[in-house]
């Protein structure tokens, strides 16, 4: 079933951001494109936390967020207690971070990956369900405010 997917990147994935649209797009999801609009240098943290509050509002299902390595973007969208951003640069990580961390982010990297790769990890990461059982508990630590006081 399609969904809406937020999305946003830094200059450095711009391009990529803009033919993930599209093809999320052509594949029946509504797209939440939330920045930025050229490939004008900006600053990645900006829109990862932007991302991570469409999420946290219930603007949108899930994220994908997108920079030059994906790490900087990952880190940002992180820092928001209701993401859970995954890193992937391969399918395998990408239906994991679904399978057993119910990622509601995935992020990649623009000068890491081609497009085809990162449509395979968003492919995986859209059609793998979380499968929870023991792992919920562990997503509920992940989220639990108390969780965070105590661990921060």
């Amino acid at each position: 079933m399609a969904e809406t997917i937020a999305i946003a990147s830094d200059h450095a994935a711009f391009d990529m951001k803009a033919a993930l649209t599209e093809w999320l797009r052509a594949e029946g999801h509504e797209v939440l494109d939330l920045g930025p609009d050229s490939a004008a240098s900006v600053d990645y943290p900006d829109y990862g936390y932007r991302l991570a509050e469409a999420i946290a509002a219930g603007e949108a299902a899930r994220g994908i967020a997108l920079c030059g390595s994906g790490i900087g973007i990952s880190i940002s969208v992180n820092r928001h207690p209701a993401a859970r951003c995954a890193l992937v640069n391969e399918v395998l990580s990408a239906r994991l971070c679904r399978e057993h961390n119910d990622a509601n982010v995935i992020a990649l990297g623009a000068r890491l990956i081609g497009i085809e790769q990162a449509k395979a990890c968003v492919s995986a990461f859209l059609s793998t369900g979380f499968a929870g059982d023991r792992h919920q508990r562990r997503v509920d630590k992940l989220s639990h405010p108390r969780f965070h006081k105590e661990h921060a």
